[in-house]
């Protein structure tokens, strides 16, 4: 998939958020009486953390606060950090890994509009702050990253609508990433700046 075919499925994407946004429904505003969000603040995270558990733990962290504002909007922010030792754009699947690792620690925003019951699509972009180590677990430089995500999924509500299960698939690209060692880099080159990877997010509402 080259760049142009990113920008168009990106552009795709956002056009399908702000259909979205123009759809009518019965209910009255979010401002009317009688028609307050219940809930609007959430926190969550990811069952991907259970990854931290096997002998190669990734480190993964993810903590997300969230708004919804009217029922079919949420704005988030969300933590995210973990530890790599091969390209992304070939994660799980790379023929050559890293002389050692890189860790990454990142704060994002998102915009999640949900289409039709618990249908959803998201945006979200996340700058990334990188630490390069070397295998003797040594840090040799810093880098940065700017992290895209376009995300399908559905939501799933449980007691009394206050908790939540998010399964979802995410096109994840990164039209920025800098400053690799040249050991790092000779690794890096050639490998795809986007993936396609799952999510099983949870989370509480209050």
């Amino acid at each position: 998939m080259n760049s142009k075919t990113i920008v168009l499925i990106a552009c795709l994407f956002s056009g399908s958020l702000l259909f979205g946004q123009g759809q009518k429904t019965n209910k009255p505003d979010n401002g009317k009486k009688g028609n307050q969000v219940q809930n609007k603040h959430s926190i969550g995270s990811s069952f991907f953390m259970l990854g931290n558990l096997l002998e190669e733990s990734p480190d993964y962290v993810l903590l997300t606060f969230g708004y919804r504002f009217t029922e079919k909007d949420r704005f988030y922010v969300e933590f995210n950090s973990w530890k790599y030792h091969e390209p992304l754009g070939t994660y799980g699947n790379s023929k050559e890994f890293y002389p050692g690792h890189v860790r990454a620690f990142g704060v994002g925003v998102g915009y999640q509009r949900f289409l039709w019951k618990g249908l959803f699509a998201a945006a979200q972009v996340t700058p990334f702050s990188k630490l390069y180590y070397d295998e003797d677990k040594e840090k040799i430089q810093n880098g940065f990253q700017l992290y895209t995500q376009f995300i399908g999924g559905y939501r799933f509500e449980f007691f009394k609508k206050r908790w939540y299960l998010e399964p979802a698939i995410a096109l994840k690209y990164w039209p920025i990433d800098n400053n690799y060692p040249a050991d790092f880099a000779a690794v890096e080159n050639g490998a795809p700046n986007y993936i396609f990877e799952p999510s099983l997010n949870f989370g509480f509402r209050f």
